[in-house]
């Protein structure tokens, strides 16, 4: 088969396409012919060194990615929830190895969902880390509830778009920042509020966020913390939170997480469903798998509205 490896993690390092034999899967895995695959901030962060490096450096060659959708070909002893020829997507062995950039991937089926029969393989891989993230931080960590005010950052990002649809099907009132070119697309999604990030000071407009989902890596920290009321909560996403930053929302009597995203099949049935029925609608960047190089430099960019996506042939 087909793959992408990577032999160090660093800046320098070029995305390798090799041949390898097809994984071997394990009682409780089931074979994916992958049809398409989505890339993450993760995958780029992890490729230079950081994101979960340190996890995989025992474990050179790399090969990157964790979203998947494709075909099952072939099922383990143990697996009863699927059959070979079923479409599946979810995200795969996350935040250990998940080998996604390849034709064939050894899934664990606990990760898995089937896919709408409605919904492409390229919408269905983009629905996998973003939107779990979205959804695990604001029922599982934030506890999100109806009629609760959500300020979500960096809201037409890949994990920020999803939020928003999220957070609205939950019943929240959702506050999304951005830069004003995205301000039209983040109302239509159902946003009820914009804040453009270039002209506008969020803490200036907002005082009594009960949760706010922060995907962006480098900020005024302070500011976001302002927005927040007292006893409510603050999320951060893409890194950790410093001990300084960690004092300045104990000060302000606002609890402070970071928070990592796990694989989880129960929660991409959820999606699959959600997805299904259109309230989720992921926003595609679209590439073939030759043009891997191509999709990670988008992704360093920072700029992407949704998700980006590579189509396997």
């Amino acid at each position: 088969m087909k793959a992408i490896i990577i032999n160090g993690f660093n800046e320098s390092e070029k995305l390798t396409y090799v041949e390898l034999p097809v994984p071997v899967i394990k009682a409780d895995e089931v074979l994916v012919q992958v049809k398409a695959l989505s890339v993450n901030p993760v995958d780029v962060q992890t490729h230079r060194g950081t994101g979960i490096a340190g996890r995989l450096k025992d474990q050179l060659p790399v090969i990157l990615g964790w979203d998947i959708s494709g075909v099952i070909t072939a099922v383990g002893d143990d697996v009863k929830e699927f059959k070979v020829g079923d479409e599946v997507f979810g995200m795969v062995n996350f935040p250990g190895h998940g080998k996604a950039y390849a034709e064939y991937v050894a899934a664990p089926a606990a990760h898995l969902a089937l896919k709408p029969a409605n919904v492409s393989h390229e919408a269905a891989a983009a629905t996998t880390l973003a939107a779990l993230t979205a959804y695990q931080a604001l029922l599982h960590q934030g506890k999100l509830g109806k009629g609760q005010k959500l300020l979500i950052t960096a809201a037409a990002g890949g994990v920020g778009h999803f939020a928003v649809q999220i957070a609205k099907q939950l019943g929240a009132y959702v506050i999304g920042t951005s830069s004003a070119a995205n301000k039209d697309y983040i109302l239509s999604i159902g946003a009820d509020e914009h804040i453009d990030y270039k002209s506008q000071q969020e803490d200036e407009i907002i005082k009594d966020a009960d949760l706010v989902m922060d995907n962006v890596r480098s900020q005024d920290f302070a500011a976001t913390i302002r927005t927040v009321k007292k006893g409510g909560t603050y999320i951060k996403i893409p890194n950790g939170i410093p001990e300084p930053m960690q004092q300045l929302a104990k000060e302000n009597d606002v609890n402070a997480f970071f928070y990592l995203v796990q694989s989880n099949g129960a929660d991409m049935k959820v999606l699959a469903d959600w997805l299904g029925k259109g309230i989720l609608k992921p926003n595609l960047n679209l590439y073939d798998f030759s043009q891997m190089e191509l999709a990670h430099q988008q992704q360093l960019e920072g700029r992407t509205r949704g998700k980006i996506v590579v189509s396997i042939k």
